[in-house]
């Protein structure tokens, strides 16, 4: 028969089991840290070789040297990097002044009035010796003129077409589909009437110029008498708007030059004011119809994205506020 054992016997073997559970524990606590400290080190390790590393050097160099050879490419010099020019400021031009123009703004559009008085300038003034090669009659309905009258503008005109049923081309009033006429036949002929100058087409003429708008507008107001020390060759005139200083059109705009058909007074910058924003709208006949579909644009993706991270809310949200609770398995060695 089988002795038994004192109480004391079996409380101290208790004692003995929990102390080898405990620091079974703590041995498998130990060693998940030591998997940890290892996997973090290991992705250091590996992070530091990425930036050490001769090929991610040799690219992080090669995307240095492309960036700035774009933004050469597209600026014409280095980025930080001071120029040296050999001529002084005045052969670039007096910088022109930036002026508050009706359309500047983001939400802003042209002042149509002013495009009806400007095309006025244009055809009494610059039509002369400038061509609008890219503007048609049609261009001007609904933007500075109504059709009948634009209709009419454009039947004051002849255009050679053809040939008939003999062969032979004729002459016809102008249509609505007929482009502004030039001045001059060819660009000999141009120059022959100018004095070896050729006087630009004035279709891109606002965004063909460093400054645009500013700039034209400053020309054709900046016409001075030339410094003293200033030589300017006969058939030239100084403008210091201009680049050297010496251009070959004399200044054409004058106060009361024309009678605008609404009453407005004609002064030399008005004048100004209004071919050069006449200028502008052709340049960009676009203007107004682009900025519409910007804000068109913006209201629709911002109505869009705010939909998005809606439905990203309500989709992530069960993921995000969920609890995961983890159970080790047990040490059966123990």
């Amino acid at each position: 028969m089988l002795s038994r054992l004192p109480v004391a016997a079996l409380k101290s073997q208790s004692a003995i089991g929990a102390s080898r559970s405990a620091f079974s524990a703590l041995k498998t606590r130990a060693t998940s840290q030591v998997r940890f400290t290892s996997s973090s080190s290991a992705s250091s390790a590996k992070l530091e070789s990425l930036f050490t590393s001769r090929a991610s050097l040799i690219s992080a160099a090669l995307f240095s040297a492309g960036s700035i050879a774009w933004y050469t490419h597209l600026y014409g010099s280095l980025p930080f990097v001071g120029e040296v020019h050999a001529n002084s400021l005045a052969d670039d031009g007096l910088h022109p002044a930036a002026y508050p123009w009706s359309h500047k703004g983001l939400f802003d559009s042209f002042d149509h009035s002013s495009i009806r008085r400007g095309f006025q300038v244009y055809q009494e003034v610059c039509a002369a010796c400038h061509s609008l090669d890219r503007i048609a009659w049609r261009n001007l309905v609904g933007v500075s003129h109504t059709a009948d009258e634009a209709r009419l503008l454009a039947e004051d005109v002849e255009y050679t077409d053809g040939p008939d049923d003999k062969g032979e081309m004729f002459q016809r009033p102008g249509k609505l589909s007929d482009y502004l006429p030039s001045p001059y036949p060819n660009e000999e002929a141009a120059r022959a009437g100018n004095s070896g100058a050729l006087p630009p087409d004035l279709s891109l003429i606002i965004k063909a110029r460093h400054g645009g708008a500013d700039y034209v507008f400053s020309l054709l107001t900046g016409y001075i008498d030339p410094p003293a020390g200033v030589e300017i060759r006969e058939g030239m005139n100084y403008n210091p708007y201009f680049p050297g200083g010496a251009i070959s059109m004399a200044r054409v705009l004058w106060d009361n030059l024309i009678e605008y058909e609404d009453g407005t007074p004609a002064t030399t910058s008005q004048m100004a004011k209004d071919v050069v924003t006449f200028l502008n709208w052709a340049a960009e006949p676009e203007h107004d119809e682009r900025k519409k579909m910007g804000i068109k644009a913006v209201i629709l993706f911002s109505a869009l994205f705010a939909v998005s991270i809606g439905v990203k809310r309500f989709k992530w949200t069960v993921i995000k506020n969920r609890k995961i609770f983890y159970n080790p398995p047990k040490d059966l060695n123990h």
